[in-house]
């Protein structure tokens, strides 16, 4: 948008972007699950014994927690790579 050429700036710009897009995602999920939508990865999910109803039920164990914590973590380190 600025005209900036460099790679650098460019690889910085798509980390931002992934970290952002994994926290909108994130905030998102309590608004998709009151309608029984669920899109956060269903692998980390697995890992955790965690389903797409528990989402739905508004279940706050530490498994729920853990898979949140879990794709947080990934924005995190997109953040990491940008610094």
């Amino acid at each position: 948008i600025l005209g900036v050429r460099d790679i650098h700036a460019d690889h910085a710009a798509s980390h931002i972007g992934k970290a952002q897009g994994i926290v909108t995602c994130l905030r998102a999920t309590p608004y998709h699950s009151t309608r029984q939508k669920v899109f956060l990865p269903m692998d980390i999910c697995m890992l955790h014994g965690v389903s797409q109803e528990d989402f739905i039920r508004g279940k706050q164990e530490k498994n729920v927690r853990d898979v949140i914590y879990d794709i947080a973590s990934q924005a995190h380190i997109h953040l990491e790579h940008v610094r």
